[in-house]
């Protein structure tokens, strides 16, 4: 079938996540049709270096034949097996254990889950359970930060903080509550790690008292690095400041690793860096590279035990048709191979390259902040250095970078604010590394020539 058979085809039928459907229709569809390594070709035949991972997920890049051999020989052997009515298949409960060997601390239990969003979903209903539990079913309120992501189902959208998963549905409920991100770039306390620290720990210990005490507060919900919501990477020592405050005010503590696991900042868990042990954590995207649907939960051994204890012989009525299925944990042992034979150092590696090659921007007309750690970073726009004035709205960053970029041969996250995200392969060579970095210059020469932004700045 033509690509332009495809183009049609997808106007009238195919519904794309989180995009203008009356936009789509008029602009259309890019195809990818291959990919290989750390690049992607399109029906055009172009090929692009992904400097996104395909959705911060193809974390040990694309085309690795171990994984389709894992995925293949799944298949054929034992396509579906339920975890229902105590039956299990090899692949997941193999996963599990090595997952736990990994895993901070005593987190030592697994849930499989589909994908990030029902891996929230799960640990809110794990929470309200464990609450149940230990004779507080009063602590029915959770936390998040301001612009951060977790997820886009009706739970975890509420958690996310974001306006554009709110508008129209009703979102956030009433249970879920904010406070502000530790946003260094724009942090009204300014740029001192302390600061932003002391101030992040009593905008917690606020709401807290604001919703009604900590025998009110079920938990609360943080990412490493808050990713769509811009990349946004907190101070050394925030995650073990908050993570103290919880402990102190016995709140579950939730890390929500979806983007950051698997090697993304470096270790295969992010909270590694600072040696903190999250109550729960979540993950998906890297634990199968993204060929396959997962997600996974972690509890910590006390949330498994109390949640056992009082459930006794009853069952726990939590689950998915698809959890634990043996294809995706066949593919996420594949790919747990790849991490540990190399690719996690590969990925650090090329992850202080590239946070070299993207602080070098700094010096752009148009860069006003240049963050991340490992293989996930951002770079943010402005046109006033000293205002940290953004883009233009009529500059269009979210479409006009990212088609620029496109055309030079790079996939990057053009963030509407004038963000650009950066999450590429682990198994990126330093020539792609290199290349990453110098398309993107090209990107923001091309961009300091547009109208719209040459006059804001001569403005």
């Amino acid at each position: 079938m033509s690509s332009n058979s495809l183009v049609e085809l997808d106007r009238a039928h195919l519904i794309h996540p989180v995009a203008s459907w009356r936009g789509h229709e008029k602009s259309g569809v890019r195809i990818l049709t291959s990919a290989k390594g750390a690049t992607v070709t399109d029906a055009s035949g172009q090929t692009l270096i992904d400097g996104f991972a395909g959705l911060w997920c193809v974390n040990a890049g694309y085309g690795h034949e171990s994984v389709v051999e894992a995925a293949t020989r799944q298949l054929r052997d034992l396509p579906y097996a339920t975890g229902y009515f105590g039956l299990a298949s090899e692949p997941p409960i193999r996963l599990a254990s090595r997952l736990a060997e990994h895993a901070p601390g005593d987190l030592d239990h697994v849930y499989f889950t589909l994908g990030g969003s029902d891996a929230v979903d799960t640990t809110v209903r794990f929470a309200r359970y464990y609450w149940q539990a230990r004779g507080l079913p009063q602590k029915d309120q959770f936390i998040s930060l301001e612009q951060g992501y977790h997820g886009s189902t009706t739970v975890g959208a509420g958690l996310t903080a974001l306006p554009l998963f709110h508008a129209g549905f009703g979102l956030p409920m009433d249970w879920q509550h904010k406070i502000p991100s530790h946003y260094a770039y724009r942090n009204p306390v300014g740029t001192d790690p302390s600061a932003i620290i002391a101030a992040s720990v009593a905008q917690l210990r606020a709401k807290v008292v604001q919703i009604g005490g900590a025998e009110r507060v079920a938990a609360f919900y943080a990412e490493p690095i808050q990713g769509s919501g811009g990349v946004l990477v907190p101070p050394a020592g925030w995650m073990a400041a908050m993570r103290a405050v919880c402990t102190e005010l016995d709140i579950l503590f939730v890390a929500d690793e979806v983007i950051t696991g698997f090697g993304r900042t470096g270790p295969l868990f992010a909270c590694s860096d600072e040696g903190i042990v999250p109550d729960m954590l979540t993950t998906a995207k890297g634990l199968t590279s993204g060929y396959v649907p997962m997600g996974a939960v972690f509890l910590s051994d006390r949330i498994y035990q109390t949640i056992a204890d009082h459930a006794g012989a009853a069952a726990v009525g939590h689950g998915f048709t698809y959890s634990a299925h043996p294809v995706s944990a066949a593919v996420g042992l594949a790919v747990l191979d790849l991490y540990e034979g190399g690719l996690l150092d590969n990925g650090r590696i090329m992850g202080a390259r590239l946070q070299a090659g993207l602080a070098a921007l700094a010096d752009h007309p148009l860069v006003g902040d240049v963050r991340g750690r490992g293989m996930l970073a951002a770079v943010e726009l402005v046109i006033d250095k000293a205002k940290k004035t953004p883009l233009p709205a009529a500059a269009l960053p979210a479409t006009r970078i990212f088609d620029r970029a496109w055309q030079n041969g790079l996939v990057i996250r053009a963030f509407a604010s004038g963000t650009l995200g950066y999450a590429p392969p682990l198994c990126c060579t330093a020539d792609e590394i290199d290349a990453i970095v110098e398309r993107t210059r090209l990107t923001l020469d091309q961009t300091l020539e547009d109208a719209d932004v040459r006059a804001e700045l001569r403005g």
